[in-house]
């Protein structure tokens, strides 16, 4: 990101010790761009954005799962019970078990979660890291079509060549950086605008796979992220949104009337990330929106500095 402007302020006992620098771009219901601040037409990597995406270009590619599991399938999950239960269900659906996950092994995200596994005893292992998900429903969509499970990360194997496919249709743009992903995945990149026109297609869609991958966020966004997460939180308060976080503090949603909103910050810093979505969604008139819990969604924007234990100053959005 050549260009990020300031989008947040570090605001300490009245004094601005800090600033986030960032890009932001709001699409209207057509699908052109109502507004934007920084640099959001250059590739990025959207890292965890990505995943419905990814999901999508496996339900392309014939993989039929329920809705909650087609949601975790999409999900930066926080490692509690029913996520892990359900990624061994994804596994067990195609005839596999956790030794086939080539995730990284991790502890659960979620505080609560993580300290029960370490007072059980437990360690790291693949099932708990967070793109859980997401790798048992890649090897779920080897086995349907007979692909090799050994290699399901390969940029070159059939899977990633689908979902590469489907991720350059569905943006818009041509795939011009292939990197790896925190979880070893193949991580691809596109603009700002790309990654919004994504969530866009998803939320519009009215049948297809497509309709499936938005219906299933809907329904089940516990799945996509935890129940103690600031994107539940979000999606919560605004009827029909769609969305999806990602590390380096990028994060994209996406509403049904067609509205579409994707940024990123230069420093990757996660604290600041619900605080400019809010400001996003407030600026475009969201908040106004029949049915949309106004307050819920400026508490997701909220975040307090403490000082001595308590409340001196806070992040605030500055765009």
């Amino acid at each position: 990101m050549s260009r990020p402007v300031v989008v947040a302020e570090i605001v300490r006992s009245g004094f601005v010790e800090g600033r986030h620098y960032g890009s932001v771009v709001a699409l209207d219901a057509g699908g052109g761009v109502d507004w934007s601040v920084g640099v959001v037409d250059e590739p990025v990597l959207p890292r965890s954005c990505n995943k419905p995406i990814q999901a999508l270009g496996m339900v392309r590619a014939g993989l039929d799962l329920p809705p909650d599991l087609l949601a975790l399938a999409c999900a930066s999950h926080s490692g509690e019970p029913f996520h892990v239960e359900g990624a061994r269900r994804i596994l067990a659906s195609a005839g596999l078990t956790e030794d086939a996950l080539q995730t990284p092994p991790d502890w659960p995200v979620d505080d609560a979660a993580r300290e029960d596994v370490i007072r059980a005893g437990g360690t790291k292992t693949s099932i708990l890291m967070n793109c859980s998900g997401k790798h048992a429903a890649m090897l779920a969509t080897c086995v349907i079509n007979g692909w090799p499970v050994e290699t399901y990360l390969a940029p070159d194997h059939p899977l990633q060549q689908v979902i590469a496919g489907t991720f350059a249709d569905l943006t818009g743009e041509p795939v011009t950086t292939v990197a790896i992903d925190g979880c070893g995945a193949p991580l691809l990149s596109t603009s700002l605008v790309g990654l919004a026109r994504a969530f866009r297609a998803l939320a519009v869609a009215t049948e297809g796979p497509e309709r499936r991958i938005a219906e299933a966020i809907r329904e089940h966004p516990a799945y996509v992220s935890g129940t103690q997460r600031d994107e539940l939180a979000l999606l919560t308060a605004i009827p029909g949104a769609i969305g999806k976080a990602g590390a380096e503090s990028v994060y994209a949603v996406a509403l049904p009337d067609g509205r579409a909103f994707a940024l990123k910050t230069d420093d990757g810093a996660p604290r600041v990330r619900p605080v400019l979505m809010a400001e996003a969604l407030r600026r475009s008139g969201v908040l106004e929106l029949e049915g949309v819990d106004a307050d819920a969604v400026r508490r997701t924007g909220q975040h307090v500095l403490l000082g001595g234990g308590q409340p001196v100053g806070e992040i605030r959005a500055a765009y």
